[in-house]
């Protein structure tokens, strides 16, 4: 009898933590949306770290009687603890609260990387690699007012953007293109751009409704309805490109009901169609150097419950692989040569005139590139400003992977052998491993002539270092022959000697 309650009694909590953690296709509520991404904190594999934090409160709605809720977000990763080289992505859903279809998908892609990881090949790479960080709802509060099944006319715009005055978020940001100081940030936005701040994103991803189709940056331009390309098009298609192509319909480009709209391959440039200002998506790129790409993935843009589990089979694979392709480009750090200590610094790709910033605390950069041969120039101030060439290559691989460097700046106090201003332009060396030889206070120097050697980081974590080394100004490599040479002919010696 013991034994038949024990049995009972192991099922009964069997069933119970599955239905805790089994996530239905319908709209979950504020207070649920908190409940299931605590417990998802808690769920699945050991190894794989579910860290949930908040980016702060929404702005609450008085005239509704909606007070402010937490921000919540779930960061997922297999990485070991404070390693250097781990992207971090994020994905946003739900920032028009009208627009709820992402919110749901968005959730079921959490409990989908729970589930699968350590038995999906894809999933465990991913997660291995990245730190993927994921708030499916920017407007609790929108979505608190707004209604289910709403796909046109004027009932949408209920609950579309944050507080009673509705700002939409996608304007609230930052404008380079039309700088606007006295425009009013809503705490959404505060609590986006802090967010940015503190974590360094490579890559994003944000999900609304009315189209289904890819959108990349530039989403703003002085002029209107102008293609505006950024000096990274190359790679902002080919993340468009990753997206629509593994969706189960975004890349036939065809038109949602009552519009006469068509994509080509399921993408545009955000400034050929609606050309917004203060946008999320530029503000990303421009002031944060994050790349994002905003997907609008259902026709509807309050889809029925009924449609939701279409919606996530539809999206499923696309956010697998849009995910993957933060570990493309070029990574690495920016250390002081004598100290070791991280650089904040500006880099830029020659050739493409976007500045970005490696991340302060720890040195850290990436840019996502596809593959070819570039040239970063870095510039720290105090330092000599550095110019390094590096190759991203195309492995054919399964798994994208990343160049990685380690450049150490030189202090500009410290004098050279060359006449190039201290502040300006003088290339030295970087390289992977630590520079064992100590600058001493005073006479000496670091040549300029780098030599070159490509680096690439293996699937297993392996790395082929890449050096840029300094060379003397004399042949290096008949000196290397002559040293090579003296210490054969030594060794022939004690050989004869021995023999003798």
């Amino acid at each position: 009898m013991f034994l038949l309650r024990l049995r009972f009694l192991v099922i009964i909590s069997f069933l119970v933590f599955v239905s805790s953690h089994e996530l239905e296709f319908r709209y979950h509520s504020n207070e649920e949306l908190a409940s299931v991404l605590k417990n998802f904190s808690l769920a699945g594999d050991p190894k794989l770290r579910k860290n949930l934090y908040d980016i702060g409160y929404s702005s609450g709605r008085p005239k509704s009687r909606i007070k402010p809720s937490p921000l919540w977000v779930l960061e997922l990763t297999a990485a070991p603890e404070g390693k250097i080289g781990i992207p971090n992505v994020k994905l946003v859903g739900n920032i028009h609260g009208s627009e709820s279809g992402g919110r749901e998908i968005l959730l079921h892609f959490i409990q989908y990387l729970i589930d699968e990881y350590g038995k999906n090949d894809n999933i465990t790479w991913l997660l291995d690699n990245t730190r993927i960080h994921i708030l499916p709802s920017l407007n609790p509060d929108g979505f608190a007012v707004a209604k289910e099944n709403i796909c046109h006319g004027c009932a949408l715009c209920l609950g579309l953007g944050v507080t009673d005055e509705d700002i939409a978020m996608t304007g609230n940001f930052p404008d380079f293109f039309h700088p606007n100081e006295v425009l009013k940030h809503a705490k959404e936005t505060l609590a986006v751009m802090k967010w940015m701040e503190d974590v360094k994103f490579i890559l994003s991803g944000s999900f609304f409704g009315s189209f289904i189709v890819a959108i990349y940056p530039y989403c703003n331009k002085n002029e209107t309805f102008i293609e505006n390309p950024t000096p990274d098009d190359d790679v902002f298609q080919y993340l468009a490109l990753t997206y629509s192509n593994n969706h189960a319909n975004m890349h036939k480009g065809l038109s949602c009901p009552g519009s006469q709209m068509q994509f080509d391959n399921g993408v545009i440039n955000g400034a050929s169609w609606h050309n917004h200002d203060a946008d999320m998506t530029d503000y990303n790129y421009i002031f944060r150097g994050c790349m994002e790409v905003r997907f609008e993935i259902s026709c509807c843009k309050y889809p029925e419950s009924g449609e939701l589990e279409n919606l996530w089979n539809d999206n499923r694979n696309a956010l697998i692989q849009y995910c993957m392709q933060a570990n493309r480009g070029v990574t690495g750090q920016i250390l002081d040569v004598s100290t070791n200590t991280p650089v904040e610094a500006s880099m830029r790709i020659v050739g493409r005139d976007m500045p970005f910033r490696n991340f302060p605390k720890t040195g850290e950069f990436w840019r996502i590139l596809l593959p070819g041969k570039y040239v970063l120039e870095v510039e720290a101030d105090g330092y000599y400003t550095q110019k390094h060439n590096f190759t991203v290559e195309d492995y054919g691989e399964k798994f994208p992977k990343l160049t990685n460097l380690t450049i150490f700046l030189l202090n500009a106090t410290v004098s050279t052998t060359t006449t190039t201003e201290r502040t300006k332009s003088t290339p030295i060396s970087s390289t992977i491993s630590k520079i064992t030889t100590k600058l001493n206070t005073q006479n000496r120097t670091i040549q300029e002539k780098p030599t070159r050697k490509i680096t690439m980081a293996t699937q297993e974590n392996t790395m082929i270092s890449e050096q840029i080394r300094p060379v003397r100004q004399n042949n290096n490599n008949d000196a290397c022959y002559h040293r090579q040479t003296n210490f054969l002919f030594l060794v022939l010696i004690l050989i004869l000697k021995c023999l003798w």
